[in-house]
């Protein structure tokens, strides 16, 4: 049963383990995405298959990214590959550790796992129509993830991220000699490099409809409880 929590109310929110996790999951996430598009600068076309090269068809073609988006800023394939390689073992074992936590205190059945009922149509319907009309939650209803969220957070946590880390081990030839069935998990090196690109950005656009939720929720307070792990909880709106 929830404590008697009344809007406005000063309560603790986020746990020092998903703070500490999210804070250092973002910094290397930027380093991995604009470390990686300095990597993709150096063959700027995306393939399907097991080779790609250059008299392949590509189903992608782009430009390269501007300096101003890439790690670093002038193109340097090597100094690329250096900052990404550094990244992801640690991003990748911080996500071993969180999703270890979180099982084992039970932050993902308690915050993530459906409730009955949440799930039926209505249920979801309701609550796409509340983000549509920006009506958030207040009181003590602010403190639980509604079903949009949870499902977004799940499929990061669970799908995303996970894809991220197996595509990215994939297009390595020293986990390719030592994990030969990821290369047919995926189908190819190649593609397992276009599922890498386009998993990366569809993060980037959850990446930007999360900020903007954070800015039409109230930023001071949103980012504050990420922070301090404390939450003011929302008035009812007049």
């Amino acid at each position: 049963m929830e404590p008697p929590y009344a809007p406005g109310d000063m309560v603790r929110r986020h746990r020092l383990a998903t703070r500490l996790w999210h804070w250092l999951n973002a910094l290397l996430l930027y380093i991995l995405f604009t470390s990686g598009l300095g990597i993709f600068n150096a063959h700027p076309r995306l393939y399907w298959g097991h080779y790609g090269a250059n008299f392949d068809h590509a189903w992608l073609e782009l430009d390269r990214f501007p300096g101003w988006i890439t790690l670093p800023a002038l193109y340097n394939l090597a100094l690329s590959r250096h900052w990404h390689l550094t990244a992801a073992p640690i991003f990748a074992f911080a996500l071993l550790f969180y999703m270890l936590w979180g099982l084992a205190g039970g932050h993902i059945a308690r915050d993530l796992a459906f409730r009955r009922g949440e799930l039926a149509p209505r249920h979801v319907w309701q609550d796409i129509r509340d983000h549509a009309r920006l009506r958030f939650p207040t009181g003590a209803a602010a403190l639980r993830y509604n079903v949009l969220q949870k499902a977004s957070y799940i499929a990061v946590l669970f799908i995303a991220l996970p894809l991220l880390i197996l595509t990215g081990l994939t297009m390595s030839p020293g986990m390719n000699a030592a994990w030969p069935w990821l290369v047919d998990l995926f189908g190819g090196r190649q593609s397992a490099r276009s599922i890498h690109f386009l998993t990366a950005f569809a993060l980037v656009a959850f990446f930007l409809v999360h900020m903007l939720m954070v800015l039409l929720a109230g930023p001071v307070n949103e980012i504050g409880s990420m922070i301090t792990g404390r939450y003011r909880l929302p008035k009812d709106r007049p």
